[in-house]
């Protein structure tokens, strides 16, 4: 079962990101990242999580290990952004959904 500290540096990968380029876009520091991939029990604070979730567009249960499926974790974290959306970009979405259903 991949721990916290798998996640994280798994998404840091696939997103070619550095430690230091994730501590940037998540407000941390570049320890407190090399902290939560390396150390066994991490001691994450709730914000930071949810900043690092937002980085990798993916849900916050998704990284502690409540949400296994990673792709319903970044359907539900698109989800919630398209949520905040005005009604005008809402139906811009829509309507380029319908073409790419065709």
């Amino acid at each position: 079962m991949a721990t916290l500290g798998d996640r994280i540096r798994d998404q840091r990968k696939k997103a070619k990101m550095t430690l230091e380029q994730l501590a940037l876009a998540s407000d941390s520091a570049k320890s407190y990242i090399w902290e939560l991939e390396n150390k066994n029990p991490p001691r994450p604070s709730a914000d930071k999580i949810a900043k690092i979730a937002r980085v990798f567009n993916v849900t916050t249960d998704y990284l502690l290990g409540s949400d296994d499926n990673i792709e319903n974790a970044e359907d539900m974290a698109f989800f919630r952004k398209y949520s905040s959306l005005s009604s005008d970009v809402k139906e811009r979405i829509r309507k380029m959904t319908d073409i790419m259903e065709r």
